[in-house]
């Protein structure tokens, strides 16, 4: 199964929170921003839970990719105790219930073929993310953890365009659900990430940060001009190699759907 080799790989090269010198945090380095930053990332990783409950209802009759589920989710809650304990670090906490509130899972996509879409377009997002902000981060063990957890959300983004491949050779009628997928989510003017979509309006998150707060801070204050092209194009690209169709833009998005629906 190929879940078997990605979990060998992660044995063997993943890092550990241990490994995160947290005695070595410079508070003189510590911003503001930076805080907001890591309770925005807090906030995002800590939809895994829903999100491997529902891979797992959803993908209950393939046990390889629900395998891989259950890796990815500890990867991803290992992000979310990683930047809580830097938070603990620098003397700030996040609000447990506004973390309890991202427990519900998510409804399933069309196909399950959409829902590993969204993942894909989701992990290579927060990838560019991660490794921008962590350019831009003076604060060492900071930086540090973004650059880890980005790499994670490459391999991440990687093993989901795997098994998005594997499902459409089994499934090639649920293609059009891929592209409308594409579509939505790379046709926005801004950043948009499927916890943002599904988790919106929760009301105990209140005035707590959310990942759409990192993501606004990251347009504003980091990403360089024609960064948000530059991230569409990359996902645009991505696919394109996924279903061997010419999507380099909106428009060729639109009338590849528009001829797989034919």
């Amino acid at each position: 199964m190929h879940s078997y080799d990605v979990f060998r790989h992660y044995e063997r090269l993943h890092w550990r929170l241990a490994d995160l010198d947290l005695g070595a945090v410079d508070l003189d380095l510590v911003e503001p921003e930076y805080v907001t930053l890591a309770k925005s990332a807090t906030m995002g990783e800590s939809n895994v839970i829903a999100a491997v409950h529902g891979f797992l209802n959803e993908f209950v009759d393939d046990y390889d990719f629900s395998t891989f589920a259950v890796v990815w989710g500890f990867q991803e809650v290992q992000h979310h105790y990683a930047f809580r304990a830097w938070l603990d670090a620098v003397g700030e906490a996040v609000d447990a219930e506004a973390v309890d509130s991202m427990r519900e899972p998510y409804a399933p996509g069309t196909t399950p073929s959409a829902t590993l879409a969204t993942n894909i377009i989701s992990e290579l997002t927060v990838n560019h993310i991660y490794r921008a902000v962590a350019a831009w981060v003076r604060e060492p063990v900071l930086k540090g953890l973004l650059l880890s957890a980005s790499r994670d959300e490459a391999g991440h983004a990687r093993e989901f365009i795997h098994y998005t491949t594997e499902r459409l050779k089994k499934k090639p009628e649920e293609l059009p659900s891929v592209l409308e997928t594409l579509y939505v989510y790379s046709s926005e003017a801004k950043i948009k990430h499927p916890v943002s979509t599904f988790k919106a309006g929760i009301s105990e998150l209140g005035e707590h940060e959310t990942i759409d707060t990192g993501f606004d801070l990251f347009l504003e204050q980091v990403a360089a001009e024609g960064e948000l092209d530059v991230l569409h194009d990359k996902i645009r690209r991505t696919f394109g190699n996924l279903t061997g169709l010419d999507l380099s833009s909106n428009a060729r998005v639109r009338r590849a759907l528009a001829d797989v629906i034919a």
